[in-house]
């Protein structure tokens, strides 16, 4: 039997993502961030998962890498907006929701 690689444990996290299942992706995105930890996909996908599971702070932790890795990914902007927003951090919440909008989502709304 061959070992999974890492796009295996990114896809198939992503699948369980988008089907619903965000405990069991987080975990096979978290072996995929294990083994690339500059892939900003991966990153947010898990970020996603965290989102679902309302694990804040590490969702926080993953889309605060997002941003690291690719600045001007205005979806992780938003995310991290959204998640800060959760956290009551507002002022930062509103910054990150700023910086989405003019990065190119216009349809991200008003914080």
């Amino acid at each position: 039997m061959c070992a999974e690689t890492t796009y295996d444990h990114f896809c198939m996290g992503r699948s369980l993502l988008d089907s619903g299942n965000p405990a069991q992706a987080a975990v096979r995105l978290e072996r995929a961030r294990a083994a690339a930890p500059n892939k900003a996909s991966v990153r947010e996908a898990l970020g996603r998962a965290y989102f679902a599971l309302g694990r804040w702070e590490e969702a926080e932790v993953e889309f605060r890498a997002v941003v690291a890795i690719a600045p001007t990914d205005d979806y992780a902007h938003y995310c991290l907006s959204r998640i800060l927003r959760r956290r009551g951090l507002l002022s930062e919440a509103q910054a990150h929701q700023r910086l989405a909008r003019a990065l190119g989502s216009p349809l991200i709304p008003e914080l």
